[in-house]
């Protein structure tokens, strides 16, 4: 919104009370001044409120000049961005892959989390040891001059790999060569994609046999018999006498 105004050069009046002009100004300037700034102040403010969910308009449309809407707003969504402070540490302690999720995006959402350590200023924490005992003692998370190195986000993202990768997490904690970031993220990526082409093929196979035993022919199997039907039919009895020995 700040560089939205700029652009209108607008900005100044967010900061700017109505001007105060020497006692010797005359009138008809004092009125031209005023209402230039008035009309100016008119157009910033409501150019600050078309911002907000439609919702908040009356709930700041009441607010006299730019200055103090500006004011408002400061204090309500500062005061909240100060609250994550307390949360921020503790989130990224709690987060926990999972197998039912894709891996490149649990580690997106990792790296959000440690972006916004880096911009509340939590600095100089190169363990879990070190933030745990900081959100014990204070309970809050905010530390000046912050850095989680580079090391000890790729030691974390392996740490946080979901139970079924257990196998390709001991890999990479046994590799003697350290991996970047961009390297780990290349490699869980290449990871996922071979796990996804080999579930897929053991899935199609499977398919494949199931077709196989249904259209298999099922003349090794005897047919049954029709209930109360005998094997041979009943010959008629030769009720005369032999021709040869009566």
């Amino acid at each position: 919104m700040f560089f939205y105004l700029t652009t209108l050069s607008l900005q100044k009046f967010i900061k700017e009370d109505v001007p105060v002009l020497p006692d010797e100004t005359p009138e008809n300037e004092r009125f031209l001044v005023t209402e230039a700034w008035k009309h100016s102040d008119f157009l910033c403010k409501n150019y600050i409120l078309s911002g907000p969910e439609d919702d908040l308009y009356s709930v700041y449309s009441n607010m006299e000049t730019s200055k103090e809407l500006w004011i408002a707003l400061e204090k309500k969504y500062k005061t909240e961005n100060a609250g994550l402070k307390k949360f921020i540490a503790a989130k990224y302690l709690d987060y926990k892959m999972v197998d039912s999720k894709s891996i490149i995006i649990q580690v997106q959402e990792l790296q959000v989390i440690i972006h916004d350590l880096l911009a509340e200023g939590i600095s100089q924490i190169n363990t879990f040891v070190e933030i745990i005992n900081y959100v014990i003692i204070t309970n809050i998370i905010f530390i000046e001059s912050l850095v989680i190195n580079e090391v000890f986000q790729v030691a974390t993202m392996i740490e946080k790999l979901p139970p079924l990768w257990k196998d390709f997490k001991n890999y990479l904690k046994h590799k003697r060569k350290e991996m970047s970031l961009d390297d780990l993220i290349v490699r869980l990526r290449i990871e996922e994609d071979t796990k996804a082409a080999e579930k897929n093929g053991r899935g199609n196979s499977t398919i494949m046999r199931a077709n196989i035993v249904e259209d298999a022919p099922q003349n090794n199997k005897k047919r049954k018999k029709p209930s109360g039907q005998k094997s041979n039919p009943s010959k008629k009895r030769f009720k005369e006498n032999c021709y040869n020995y009566g």
